[in-house]
């Protein structure tokens, strides 16, 4: 997650972007709710950053951006958190950093992520489709036209939960003993299996424990439950729990 000072001046430097929002909302309108549906639909950007308590200058001949505050950060986190698991088709899980500057004034760094393919198109359940769900388009909050909503429904790749990937985890955050655990117990269930064979990326990917984005392999939620370190499990999964039930037979 980025600091508020990174962000911060990257608005300096480059003004709001299709993955950067300022905003000082003294409370959770509308207007905030829809940037998190657009940053939640918008694809392949992994999300975006909301700024709380940070105002553009008008008066400033480029673009230039100050400090003013969140009057009720606490009350601001709170609704925000409890309208995003609500308001939308889907609950919306934004990461929320308070920061004390300097001045004493108290800013909000909203991380929202990205929603899982097979979960988009994400929208307002009072409006519906097609006026409830918005996209990213550059430093703006549009509602999805017939054909946005045909190419997120398009990249619905109908994956389970247990095959998307994890987000802010790598592949240093799996195991290689709990891989190879799972080797020699493999071998002793069948020791022809095929996967034995297999290197450990191409083992992942055949247990879909792993998955490519672009030219990198990242670890999915399996892959992290099953292989992970126990500090990643802890960090990424904290309330983590497997129920399973043994019947007799093969």
């Amino acid at each position: 997650m980025m600091t508020f000072a990174e962000l911060f001046k990257r608005l300096h430097d480059g003004d709001e972007t299709v993955e950067i929002e300022a905003k000082t909302s003294r409370d959770v309108g509308n207007s905030l709710l829809e940037t998190v549906c657009a940053m939640s639909n918008e694809p392949g950007r992994g999300g975006g950053y909301i700024l709380l308590g940070v105002r553009r200058m008008s008066e400033a001949l480029f673009p230039d951006y100050e400090v003013v505050g969140v009057p009720q950060p606490d009350k601001v986190q709170a609704d925000l958190i409890s309208q995003c698991s609500s308001v939308f088709n889907i609950a919306v899980r934004p990461q929320v950093e308070t920061e004390i500057r300097p001045d004493n004034k108290v800013v909000l760094v909203v991380h929202v992520p990205e929603a899982p393919a097979h979960d988009k198109p994400v929208y307002f359940r009072s409006k519906g489709l097609p006026r409830g769900s918005f996209r990213r388009i550059g430093a703006t909050d549009q509602v999805c036209t017939d054909d946005d909503l045909q190419a997120l429904y398009q990249g619905r790749d109908h994956r389970s939960l247990d095959e998307s990937i994890v987000e802010n985890c790598a592949l240093d955050d799996l195991d290689p003993a709990a891989i190879a655990e799972y080797r020699r117990i493999r071998a002793e269930a069948n020791p022809n299996a095929p996967e034995l064979g297999y290197a450990d990326n191409e083992l992942l990917l055949s247990l879909c424990g792993a998955d490519r984005r672009g030219d990198k392999l990242l670890p999915t939620v399996a892959g992290v439950l099953l292989f992970g370190k126990r500090a990643a499990i802890r960090r990424v999964f904290p309330l983590m729990r497997v129920d399973y039930i043994r019947v007799p037979g093969r």
